[in-house]
């Protein structure tokens, strides 16, 4: 108990408390300087540092709920949490030696772990307090635990200093914001109403940039008021870049960062905060009087707004670049996806249509007892191919000439949809200032920095970065990469030979079973709708239920912890801390790719694939978008020119379903051996059945067995005819034809299609062009602060 009562006191004399409202003097004194452009920290991390102490004499009551500090003035750009547990008080109980001593030297454990700890986090906060950060902190004490809120915000040197420093964009010249919608832009050249456009208020203003720097500050629109001219996300930015960067430990050691406190449990949570609540006043206010929280969530979020277009300024704005392209690619994807639900649900229903006049099903349900066919399995008896008249009927609804239509439209949407993707990616990027950010602009991760063993020149800046050599990166490569192997069960093509003939179907040595009696096709289409209509739901239904489960059970915790204060109105980080941590974007990345790979792969034996896949992300989008705004911490706004490796990995799903729907109608499909049995035998598939249909091998009969039928084209002594072979080079011929005149088609689509609209070209030009008189020293003109908003 005395214990943890010295812990409390020393937090409160160890943590920096800043009530003063003059912050630049306080800065210049206190948290080190910035003169002339470059910042001078007096103690960031050395690896002989020892223990550090912050000392504070200051103390306050919280009673002000916002963004800001106590002094209402400064802005709160980051919050820092842990927790402390009280001890309790027992009962003195009669333990055995070896009971005592096992408590204690767990005791001792905790107690080490617990002091490491501590000095770890004051190190932090102490350095963060050398980086220029003004910190202040609130406390909630309960019972239990004691919950400390640090709060962080930039002083205008400090974020002057590191804007220049990850090249943050700076404004020159309003310009129209453009219309991002191509549909709008087409229905409104013709007139037509269109329901999916919505006014937002507050859109955000494009301007041309360039990169920031101090010594032009007079030249960049707006950097006369030091309260609005950084953006809240560009703050965030900023502060997590100190958070990132800022040691704790040994830098050799790698303990840097606060990603690595967190995962140590050294900090519970660090996040910006949320601009307000996002639900909507219970009385009618202006539009533009909502917070931008409130406006997506009104705009956005909501179930409603299923049908409108996605406001990608205000997410951006809000969220950064990196949410904002995710949403981007999801909303133009689902867009996409749209015309291939029409084609493959007319093709659907071209094959329901004509389901009852396919002239092989028709022989099979009026075969009657004709064809006796040999047992499926050891155990089984003859049976009449008769019985399974339903199942060929179902068949045919996946088998059918328009299956290899849309097989080939497919191949073709999926490369047409990426390349328009790109243009679509360029625009956005350079709408949003994020161009060629990857090769000039991205910073190497801490962690990478402080392992890297050398240092080499960036070809296209010029600034030594940390490198490693190319055969340590080989190495790492191989032995972190996963392989993805795709287990296709029901392409290769399957014979059921009857018991002791010896001609059984194998695969790698090994014998493979017999397809249904509707074919390949339809066992495939059934394990298609399991997964894109049965494991979508379930995946749907999880997305919803989960995270109100987590914030549920969050709250909890924090409610038992508050106590008695329950009862008073929390404030802005605390209703923060009480949400869900934003849990990323690899795992909806990785549920859209496998949904693209399903739907374009195997799209020969289910062409209702693009209509629920366009379902669940109508779905998908509004419950993304909930989850951000109503249920996730404010994540760091994170800049991003595009959706990265992703990108790739949908370009080689594109081509490999070239390939494997090829290998599918070829060798899966009926399509092929109908086709060459018409240009032989007749064109109305007269006796096509029986053609197919191969008697029992003499030697099955001579063992006391019922001549029976089985399919596959082999005559009486159990050879294959000349019709297979016939019948093996037509499906070689197909495919090598099928690829080849899809990839030429596709060649040359993106032959045609630029990656980069020719409009785009100009206004980059123009851009350049702005910048280089902003950032001449003998230039002070073709700059104007007027802005001009009407659109084009």
């Amino acid at each position: 108990m005395l214990q943890s009562e010295s812990f409390e006191a020393q937090e409160n004399r160890n943590v920096l408390m800043y009530l003063e409202k003059d912050t630049s003097r306080v800065l210049m004194d206190t948290y080190g300087s910035v003169q002339n452009g470059g910042y001078r920290s007096t103690i960031y991390g050395d690896d002989n540092d020892e223990d550090l102490c912050i000392n504070s004499n200051s103390g306050y009551s919280p009673d002000y709920r916002g963004n800001y500090f106590n002094d209402g003035t400064t802005k709160i750009d980051f919050v820092l949490v842990w927790e402390v547990k009280k001890k309790r008080s027992k009962r003195q109980k009669v333990r055995s030696t070896y009971q005592e001593m096992e408590r204690e030297e767990k005791d001792t454990t905790k107690m080490n772990l617990y002091n490491r700890h501590e000095k770890w986090r004051k190190k932090f906060v102490k350095n963060l307090q050398n980086a220029g950060l003004l910190m202040e902190k609130d406390v909630t004490i309960s019972e239990k635990k004691c919950i400390h809120y640090l709060k962080l915000s930039a002083p205008w040197d400090v974020l002057v200093y590191y804007a220049e420093e990850l090249s943050l964009r700076a404004p020159l010249q309003a310009q129209p914001n453009p219309c991002m919608n191509t549909s709008e832009a087409i229905l409104r050249k013709l007139r037509i109403p269109n329901i999916m456009t919505e006014n937002v208020p507050n859109r955000p203003v494009d301007y041309y940039t360039c990169p920031f720097r101090k010594s032009k500050l007079d030249k960049f629109l707006g950097s006369s008021n030091h309260e609005t001219y950084f953006t809240n996300t560009q703050r965030h930015r900023i502060v997590y870049e100190i958070l990132a960067t800022t040691v704790y430990g040994k830098r050799k050691r790698t303990q840097i960062g606060i990603d690595r406190l967190l995962n140590e449990n050294i900090f519970a949570s660090a996040f910006p905060l949320h601009e307000g609540p996002y639900e909507l006043p219970e009385y009618e206010v202006p539009p533009e009087s909502l917070n931008p929280r409130q406006s997506l969530y009104k705009y956005w979020a909501r179930w409603s707004q299923w049908y409108r277009y996605q406001p990608l300024d205000h997410i951006r704005e809000y969220f950064g670049e990196k949410i904002a392209i995710y949403f981007a690619w999801l909303g133009f994807y689902t867009t996409w996806l749209l015309p291939a639900a029409i084609v493959g649900t007319l093709v659907f229903i071209s094959g329901l249509m004509s389901m009852n006049t396919s002239k092989p099903a028709e022989e099979i349900c009026n075969s009657s007892n004709l064809y006796l066919m040999c047992p499926l399995c050891d155990t089984c008896d003859t049976w009449n191919i008769s019985e399974i008249c339903s199942m060929a009927k179902l068949g045919y609804l996946f088998d059918h000439p328009g299956t290899v239509f849309f097989s080939i439209f497919m191949s073709f949407w999926a490369v047409t949809f990426l390349e328009y993707w790109k243009r679509k990616n360029a625009t956005l990027a350079h709408h949003w200032d994020s161009v060629n950010f990857e090769e000039e602009e991205e910073r190497p991760r801490p962690e990478f920095a402080a392992r890297a063993p050398m240092m080499e020149q960036n070809p296209v800046t010029g600034i030594k970065e940390p490198y490693f050599p190319e055969k340590d990166r080989l190495s790492r490569i191989i032995t972190g990469s996963m392989v993805i192997i795709i287990m296709c069960d029901d392409v290769p093509h399957r014979q059921r030979y009857p018991k002791d003939s010896g001609h059984y179907g194998k695969l790698f040595g090994m014998r493979n079973e017999d397809c249904g009696s509707g074919g390949c096709l339809i066992e495939l289409a059934q394990q298609l709708f399991i997964i894109m209509v049965g494991k979508q739901i379930i995946s749907n239904i999880e997305e919803f239920a989960i995270p109100k489960l987590k914030a549920w059970w969050q709250n909890r915790k924090l409610a038992i912890v508050r106590g008695s204060q329950i009862c008073q109105e929390p404030k802005r980080w605390e209703v923060d801390n009480e949400l869900i941590p934003p849990e990323g974007l690899i795992d909806e990345y990785l549920e859209m790719v496998l949904q693209f790979g399903f739907i374009t792969i195997f799209v020969a034996a289910f062409p209702l694939a693009p209509l629920f896949a366009l379902l669940n992300n109508w779905v998908e989008i509004r419950l993304d978008a909930q989850k951000f705004v109503c249920e996730y911490r404010r994540p760091v706004a994170e800049r991003a020119q595009d959706i990265a490796v992703w990108f790739n990995i949908l370009e080689a799903l594109a081509q490999l379903s070239v390939i494997i729907n090829a290998f599918l109608i070829a060798f899966t499909s009926e399509f092929l051996p109908r086709l060459l049995y018409q240009y032989e035998y007749s064109v109305h598939l007269d006796g096509y059945i029986n053609f197919t249909l191969a008697y029992a091998p003499n030697t099955y009969v001579q063992s006391n067995h019922t001549m029976c039928r089985y399919k596959a084209f082999r005559d009486p002594d159990g050879n294959l005819t000349l019709f297979y072979w016939k019948l093996l080079a037509v499906r070689l011929g197909f495919i090598i034809a099928f690829e080849h005149v899809v990839y030429f088609i596709v060649r040359t689509i993106d032959w045609i299609v630029p990656d980069i609209p020719e409009f785009l070209e100009m206004k980059m030009k123009r851009e350049r062009y702005l910048a280089k008189q902003a950032l001449a020293d003998n230039q002070d003109v073709y700059l104007s602060e007027a802005l001009y908003l009407t659109e084009p």
